[in-house]
Order: C-alpha cells, then structure tokens, then sequence
C-alpha cells in the first residue's frame, strides 16, 4: 500500500497528530506499590509507544471508590500525580501525545476494595462475574449498593477532579469511559439502573449522568482535550439495554453538541445479530450522528484501520493488544512489517516481562 491513510496527519481538539493510529486504554495491573501511582516502568512502557498519533492511558480510578482491579493506577492522590508525570514527560520528550483514561468499575468490584463497604452502582445489582481483589483472589462479586442522589453528585465532582489532576499531571487530555458495564454503562442501560430519581426512568434520565459528567470534566479539562469511549453493542460485565439503538442514538446526538475532542466507539465482540435494537455496524452507524472526531476501535489490523479511514467510517483507529508487544507499531505499519505476537500470561503480572521487554524490530534484527 503506497499511501497509508493510517499514517496520514489528523487534527484532534487543539492538537495536530502525526498520524492516526491510537494506542488504546488497557489494564495492565503495574502499580504495585501502596499508593497505586505509576512508576517509572510505566514512562517506560508508555514512552515506548509514543509513536502513536495518540496514546489513550490504563483507566485510572478517579477515587478509591472507582476501584476493582489489583494494582490499577489512581488519580486522585498527590502520590499519583507525581507518578503520572513521569510517564507524562517521557511521552512529550519523544513527541507523543497522551490522554489520561477516567474510570470508575462501579459493581465490577469486590468489598476487599473498600474496607468491606459494599461496591456502588446506579441500583443495587451484582454483575454476576469474578474479579481478583486486593487479597490477591479471585472473588465472586455482589449486589452493590445503590448511590443515593447526592452521591451521584458527588461522583461527577470525583470525574471533574480527576482531569484537573490529569491536565496538572501534563496529559493532553482526558478520556471519559463509559463502556464495558463499568459505571457510567450502568447509568446509561435500564438492566442496571432501576432508579426513581433524575437518573432513572426513561432514555433522557438515564443519559443525564453521563452529560453531567461530560459537562463538569469539559469544564475542568476543556471540551476540545475531552473524549468519551463508549460501547454500544457491548456485552461485557452488564446486559444489552431493551432499545440498545435508541438508548445509543439519544445519548451520541446529545455528545454531538459538546464539542469534544472525540469520540471512541467500540465494535462489538462477537455476533450481537439475535440482541433485538442492537445496532451491529456500530462506527458506520454513528458516523451519521456523531459531528465530530471519530475513533474506532476492536478487532483492527493494518488493512482494516486504512480501510475504514479511506473510506470516512472514522478519523482515526485505536489499536489495543497489538501495541502491547509491537512498541513500534506505527513503523511496522509503515514498512508492512510482520507483528510481534504477545504473551498473554504476562498481560496483568507485575514487572518488566512481558511489559517494557518486547523489541523493536530494528533491535530484534541486530
């Protein structure tokens, strides 16, 4: 392929990117120390990669409430600050650009996490799932405990807290996630939210938290460095909605009068065809409902991410699994170079292995 749209230039919010090609968010579980902050192994592991057009960080719990992986970095702490600046300025120093993932799991958690409180969601529902707890366990999850009004309040100030700290720790930006069943997923789907309040009911209460977390992290960053990831034909940690498409429909026209950075929609995994009101074709989809910056991410390669930028699905691919043992993806792409294959046994231990230790092609060939 002569001419790589891949590799091409894009805008995004204030930035200009060198090419389009995104390192997605991904837990990788390196934070192994009391005070959940990054380390110099990630500044590493990130400066590594920083030929991305655009890196989009690990979610990073926005309070210790946000919790439910071992080992997951915070950023709510002075401590964590600190540590994210590391990684913040390895990037920079090699001309890179990166984004700060905001997160709160919601049910996806366990009472190890929180002192033997109850996790929190937008009704009190167990995701029925396993999740390995600060005992170093893997532990059945339960029925969480529902947020009362004020709470909810209270969460969106954790959000907009979150990217303060994010832009003060040097991130260009900030991502909201609003997929895979975490906690705004929750909100947004009526399996999960069975609420009588202002965020429960009918399609519009159900979107309010995610716009009012939208409008607070877009006041604290800036609407042009805020993006949001969400998952409209996903399945994972929670069940469809019973009108997936107009639930998705409603709450994308609605991010359209934000002027975000972008928006990073996830395709589904696996054949969604049998879910009634699911949309399958999902960056198609919301190619015409969305007026803004479009990512598209799942199941991409080389071929595929060229082809859905030549043809205007969206504007830019994030690439996950890839990046983790290919830190120079982007020069492989340019030269069509095979791909390393990662060791998945090492995606969630602690250390080097299987972090900053794969090559790059240049230095596995010497």
């Amino acid at each position: 392929m002569n001419q790589q749209t891949l590799l091409t230039p894009v805008k995004l919010g204030p930035y200009q990117l060198r090419n389009r090609v995104v390192m997605a968010p991904m837990t990788r579980d390196r934070a192994d120390n009391p005070e959940l902050a990054p380390t110099a192994l990630h500044a590493e592991y990130y400066a590594q990669r920083a030929s991305a057009g655009l890196i989009i960080s690990e979610g990073s719990q926005i309070s210790p409430q946000g919790a439910g992986y071992i080992y997951t970095p915070g950023i709510y702490s002075d401590a964590q600050m600190k540590g994210w600046e590391q990684v913040t300025d390895a990037v920079h120093a090699r001309g890179g650009r990166i984004f700060l993932q905001l997160w709160h799991v919601g049910y996806v958690s366990h009472p190890d996490f929180h002192g033997g409180a109850l996790p929190v969601s937008a009704s009190a529902i167990n995701p029925k799932t396993k999740v390995y707890t600060t005992a170093g366990l893997l532990k059945e999850t339960v029925a969480s405990r529902a947020l009362e009004t004020a709470e909810v309040k209270q969460v969106i100030k954790d959000f907009a807290q979150g990217a303060k700290n994010a832009m003060a720790a040097g991130f260009d930006g900030v991502e909201i996630h609003g997929a895979n069943g975490y906690l705004i997923e929750q909100f947004l789907r009526d399996g999960t939210n069975l609420r009588n309040d202002e965020y429960g009911g009918g399609i519009a209460n159900r979107v309010r938290f995610l716009l009012e977390v939208v409008e607070a992290v877009s006041k604290a960053a800036g609407a042009e460095r805020t993006g949001v990831r969400l998952s409209p034909a996903g399945t994972y940690n929670i069940p469809p909605d019973s009108d997936t498409r107009a639930l998705y429909d409603y709450a994308i026209a609605r991010l359209s009068e934000h002027g975000l950075a972008y928006l990073h929609l996830r395709e589904p995994v696996g054949d969604m065809s049998a879910i009634p009101n699911m949309v399958t074709n999902v960056t198609e989809h919301y190619r015409g409902i969305y007026k803004g910056t479009l990512i598209t991410n799942t199941g991409y390669d080389r071929e595929k991410g060229n082809a859905a930028i030549g043809r205007g699905l969206a504007d830019l691919v994030a690439f996950g699994v890839p990046f983790i043992a290919n830190p120079d993806l982007v020069e492989r792409f340019r030269d069509g170079a095979p791909l390393a294959k990662p060791d998945q046994a090492t995606f969630y231990t602690p250390g080097v292995k299987g972090y900053t230790d794969y090559p790059e092609l240049k230095a596995a060939a010497a």
